[in-house]
Parts: structure tokens; sequence; C-alpha cells
């Protein structure tokens, strides 16, 4: 497609960052500044949508730094994450709503001005047309993203935060040596589909240097392991802002970084010549493995999610860090897969807090029946990050798993199947609990053998059962029990319609993946850069 001069990519940013002033300043009117923030959210979606329909490619200077350019450039990778943040955007602005006015959360100003500043940062990401000005709205991005992190004001937001902030600059600073190096290097630094040519012939060992500074720097907020402590640490923030940490934002923001680093800054040929693409795939499965193994002994479920959230993001990493044509179509897809199905199950998971309480997978028992279409929801969604048909998931991890046969390295299929088995012993026993578990001291509780108890801690603590509470009028189930106040109506539509929405894309993303845009971005992401 043709470049051409445009407003439109910097207008997807300025959108949400000129939200920013009027949500903080109708503090005091609640549904004013909820409106300011869900009129940005469409409006974002809005001018993203014009440039995915456009024939051109969208470009923007935004002057220099050192005589260096920083430009956006809505090219298809750049456009297939912009789009999936700025639709995500919208339902976690409806969810948020009905999450802080539920709890009653403090600080609710804060929080939708910092959400709003952290899609802006988000959008600078996805079309950065160079790594100089990926880099600054990334690190933009952990600033944003901060005071959500720590929203509680706690102790232990507090610390989480801390945490938060030593990772992410931490690996910001590798990830800027990096980009100085590949620009003493090349003498360049805009994204090239299939790399930047000067790259192939510069000296291979600070080539390598190179290479290793960016994907160990951007693989912080990927949560590459070990650089991955952060992000459990950092569940002790709100629902929506952990949707918004694993699905929308600072995650996919971390992995889209290496995608970007590997494929249009050395690309497949330069990477393979210089061998720095098989210690990232051994990485990278290694961290699916190894995660998804950790997450089978958490009881806190967000940190269940969190665990699963580090082996999901290390498929798209692999499928990058493979060098075929298959392999990267399904990490794109899984970009777009993995963010439906994940924050379904946060919403799910925060909806279930708010009307019941509830957190640790041991305490679920029977809760499927008292909130069944959210919990009907987390099953699908939790079915597709397994990898079963009709699914996202099934569709991104088939090509993944194609593209690992492939590759000259057809061991990391193995990897992709033992990551999908923890992931089915990971999720059946919390749906298997959540429906056919009782409560009550009627009837014979119901537990499966892989559900861990409860230590309050959020892991994994010796004996016990399932919590008792009283039975219902019927000697039966749960139904009544947790029914706060006798209220029948499963949830507020706030809570509930992003729930059913997100699940409702992550089918229609199974059954016709092309029939939406998703699709034909990451085709023609993939072939610029395979050619």
């Amino acid at each position: 497609m043709t470049d051409v001069a445009s407003l439109l990519p910097v207008l997807a940013v300025a959108v949400p960052a000129l939200a920013v002033p009027p949500i903080l300043a109708s503090g005091a009117r609640p549904n004013l500044r909820e409106g300011w923030t869900l009129l940005a959210a469409l409006g974002t979606f809005g001018v993203v949508a014009v440039m995915v329909r456009s024939p051109a490619t969208h470009v923007t200077g935004l002057g220099s730094i050192a005589g260096l350019d920083l430009a956006l450039r809505a090219d298809a990778a750049g456009l297939l994450f912009a789009l999936l943040a700025s639709t995500l955007w919208i339902a976690t602005s409806v969810y948020s709503v009905g999450y802080v006015r539920g709890l009653e959360e403090s600080g609710q100003t804060r929080y939708f001005a910092a959400f709003a500043a952290s899609i802006a940062a988000t959008m600078g990401v996805a079309l950065a047309a160079d790594l100089l000005t990926l880099f600054v709205f990334y690190e933009l991005l952990t600033l944003a993203t901060y005071p959500l992190v720590a929203h509680a004001g706690d102790d232990a937001a507090r610390r989480s935060g801390r945490r938060y902030l030593a990772y992410t600059l931490g690996g910001g600073v590798l990830a800027f040596g990096g980009i100085l190096l590949v620009q003493v290097l090349a003498g360049a630094l805009a994204f090239v589909p299939g790399g930047v040519g000067a790259l192939a012939a510069a000296d291979p060992t600070l080539g390598r240097v190179a290479f290793g500074l960016l994907v160990a720097g951007f693989g912080v907020k990927a949560a590459v392991v070990p650089l991955h402590a952060w992000l459990p640490a950092a569940m002790v923030a709100p629902t929506p802002v952990s949707g918004l940490l694993h699905a929308v934002a600072v995650v996919k923001s971390g992995a889209f970084a290496v995608a970007r680093s590997v494929l249009y800054v050395f690309g497949p040929e330069t990477a393979a010549d210089l061998g720095v693409a098989l210690p990232l795939a051994v990485a990278a499965g290694f961290t699916m493995v190894v995660a998804g193994l950790i997450g089978l002994r958490q009881d806190n479920l967000k940190r269940g999610l969190a665990y699963s959230t580090i082996s999901q993001l290390s498929y798209i990493v692999l499928g990058v860090a493979l060098l075929t044509p298959l392999a990267a179509f399904g990490a794109l897809l899984h970009v777009v897969a993995h963010a439906f199905m994940k924050i379904t199950l946060f919403f799910a998971a925060g909806l279930v807090y708010v009307e019941t309480g509830e957190k640790y997978v041991s305490e679920m028992a029977g809760i499927g029946r008292r909130l069944p279409a959210t919990m009907t929801a987390f099953a699908v969604a939790a079915a597709g990050l397994v990898g079963f048909p009709l699914v996202a998931g099934f569709v991104s991890k088939f090509h993944l798993l194609l593209g690992a046969a492939a590759s000259p390295t057809p061991v990391f299929v193995v990897a992709f199947l033992v990551a999908g088995l923890l992931k089915l012993l990971y999720f059946w026993p919390v749906v298997y609990v959540a429906f056919f578990g009782h409560r009550d001291g009627s009837a014979p509780a119901v537990r499966h053998p892989f559900v861990p108890t409860h230590d309050g801690h959020g892991g994994a603590g010796p004996g016990g059962g399932t919590t008792e509470v009283p039975a219902t009028a019927d000697g039966g189930t749960v139904d009544g029990a947790l029914a706060p106040s006798g209220r029948r109506v499963e949830a507020a539509p706030a809570l509930l319609g992003p729930v059913l929405f997100t699940a409702g894309m992550a089918v229609v993303l199974g059954v016709v993946p092309a029939e939406l845009p998703f699709w034909a971005l990451a085709e023609t992401a993939v072939a610029e850069v395979f050619g």
C-alpha cells in the first residue's frame, strides 16, 4: 500500500490523551466523567476503523530527537494491535463503570483518567514507525499504568507498584541500549518488513548483543521467565486493570515489541543467520510449560489467570521466534485470540467477586448455578485457551502448530501440546467445581482432585475441602445461598454485557475468523515480512 501523509495516526493517540483533562475535571459528576470515557473509547475505535478500511498506509511525522526522526505509521501489524486495543477499551470502559460502582471503589476519577492515558500510550506503541517512537510510548505506558497497579493504595498495592516499576523501567533501560546499538550498526531505526538490510552486514557479535538487549528489555512486559515476577504481583489491582494488563495493553505491548524487533528490525533471515532466534524460542517454550505448572497450584483465581497469561504470551513469542510464515501468522492471530479470551476470564472473575465476594477456586463450588451466564462465558473462554475447536484459541494455535512443524525445530510442537494440556488441567477443575460442586451440609461435597485448597495467600494449602454455607430450603445447592439479599438477577448489565460480548467475539473468531479484519491484517503483515 502507498504511504500518505495523514493526521489519523496521531489522532488515534490524541483522542484518548485529550480525554484525560475532562475526565479529571468531571470527578464530582460521575455520569459525565464516564461519558467522556465512553466517548473517547468510541472515538478512538472510529479513527482506527477508518485507517483499517483505507487502501493507503497513513503516516504522521512527529519531529525528531537528537537528529532521529519520530513518526507514526499505520501498517498492517500496527493496525491489528490498534484495532484490538480500541475495541477492547470500549468493552472495558463499560465493565469498569459497573465494577467500580458495584464495589464503591475509591479514586474512581484517577482510575478512569489513568486508563485513558494508558490507551493513548498503547496506540502509540501500536502505530510507532520506528524503534525510538515505540520506546517513547512504551515507557509512557509504564508511567500511565503505574497508578492503576497501585490503585488500592495499601501496602500490598504499593509494593506491587514498586516491583512493576523496577521490572518495566529496568527492561526499558535494556531495550534502549539495544536501540542505541542498532542505530550504531545500521544507521536507521525505522521498521522494515523483513528487517533492516544493514544489520545483515554488521558485526555479528554486536548484532547478537543488540538483539539480546531488545528482546530482554521488551521481554519484561512479555513476562518471559525469569522476567515475569511483576505480573502475578500486579493482581492486587482492580479486575478491569488486570484485564488491561493482560489483554489490552501492557503485556501485549511487550509481545508486540518483541515481534517488531524480530520481524521488522532484524528480520527472519538475519535472525536465523545470527542464531539468535533459537535461544528466544527455547526461553519461550520453557516459559509456556513452567508457567503452566506453577498455575496449577494457584487457588487465587486471578493469580492462576496471571500464570496462564505468562504461558500464553510465550505462545506469541515462540511463534515469532520460529521464523516461519505460518508460525508468525499464528502468533499475530494469537495476539487477538488471547486478548478476547483472557479478558473474558478476568471480566468473569471480577463479576464473581462483585456479586459473591469469592476469589478462590476452592470456594467457588456451585457458583455456576448462581451465575450461569457468567460461568458459561468463562468456560467458553477457558476452552479456547486450551485449544478446543469453535473458539478463537483453536484457530491461532492450529497455525502455530503447523508453523512449528514446518520449522527447522519441530520439537516445539511438543511444547505447544504440553502447554495446552496444562491449561486443561488448570481450567477444568474451575469449571467443574463451579457447575457441579456443592457447598451445603446436606449433600456430599463434590470437589475435583486438582482443585487446590485456600491457604490465605493465593497459593495451595494442605488439607481441607470445600467451605460449607447454609443449605437451601430444598436441601440442595448454592443457588440461593450465594445470592446477596435474595436477589435473583445475575448481575448488572454493565458487568454482564461486556463478559458476553468478549466471549461472543472469541466464538466468532473461532467459527468465522476470516470475516473479521484481524485475519486480513495478519495475512498482510506476514506477506510483507516473508514476501
